[in-house]
């Protein structure tokens, strides 16, 4: 069986499980991974690194230094392994989907994904579940055990009500003190600069982040033929209206509103990623890997 079909998202909403989902998802973007600039990254983490100044002689390896004749550092559990926190938006606009999979199914598969690739290195990894507010928080761990707790968060999480980032970014960078990585998995259906605020909390306590963008192909393309009625699937109003009328001012809206947050994130120096609900799970998953290994 070719695994590498896995990463289709519309081929692992066919699977009935979420730990299923994320295994097949790795494995199938492991079978390629040799034609990754990011190989090695499996490889295992060193328990060492060369003494410098300003080290603690105390931490020296002596039996290796027996060994080596040189001067080698034990290093710490947090020197090696990242811990990461998932912020993935559950509100109600992440429920749209004109094909196989919603904006919120695949927010899901990729956490799913990462938390299995995370664990898999060692990397402690937690899991936020937010709308207009918190609904869920696991704090991270490095164990293969606490897979069980996420992947069950994620097989049961539910579209919300409103989207309000920027109190939740808040709220989470205040609770978060250990550096680490931020990785933020939502259709950013807010206010562009509220959420840049919310982003900047995180980078003044020196977290690295990584934004994901999802979008639905329709959603920007706006092919949409004949009359139709568009609703708002938070606030609940309506308009009907010829797409052909307003696609131009549509277009030109949403370039704007996406290049807000390319401009704004690169100021921050924070990862962008804009991904369309079609496209294959490896796109994300290289982003996170190159992230990845910047950390290390």
């Amino acid at each position: 069986m070719d695994k590498r079909k896995y990463l289709d998202p519309s081929m692992v909403a066919k699977l009935n499980n979420m730990q299923l989902r994320a295994r097949l998802v790795v494995e199938g973007y492991m079978i390629g991974y040799h034609k990754s600039p990011y190989h090695g990254f499996s490889v295992e983490f060193s328990e060492h690194r060369s003494y410098g100044p300003g080290d603690e002689v105390r931490h020296i390896d002596w039996k290796l230094y027996g060994k080596t004749d040189r001067y080698y550092i034990k290093r710490f559990e947090e020197e090696t392994n990242v811990r990461s926190h998932i912020l993935l938006d559950s509100s109600q606009s992440m429920k749209f989907g004109s094909g196989t999979v919603n904006k919120l199914s695949y927010g899901r598969y990729l956490s799913a994904a990462l938390t299995y690739l995370m664990l898999n290195q060692k990397d402690a990894i937690g899991l936020v579940l937010f709308d207009e507010k918190i609904k869920k928080f696991i704090p991270p761990k490095s164990t293969q055990s606490h897979a069980n707790i996420i992947m069950d968060s994620l097989e049961k999480v539910r579209p919300g009500y409103d989207t309000k980032i920027r109190p939740v970014l808040d709220s989470m960078a205040e609770r978060i003190r250990k550096r680490g990585l931020i990785i933020l998995i939502s259709d950013l259906l807010d206010d562009p600069e509220e959420v840049l605020m919310g982003l900047k909390h995180f980078r003044y306590n020196k977290q690295e982040i990584i934004v994901f963008h999802l979008m639905d192909p329709e959603e920007y393309n706006f092919d949409f033929g004949e009359r139709i009625q568009f609703t708002d699937m938070e606030s609940g109003e309506s308009i009907t209206t010829d797409p052909w009328h307003i696609r131009k001012a549509y277009k030109k809206q949403i370039d704007q509103f996406n290049k807000t947050y390319l401009h704004g994130c690169r100021n921050l120096k924070i990862d962008y990623v804009p991904l369309f609900t079609n496209q294959p799970l490896d796109l994300a998953l290289n982003e996170f890997l190159r992230k990845r290994q910047k950390l290390k």
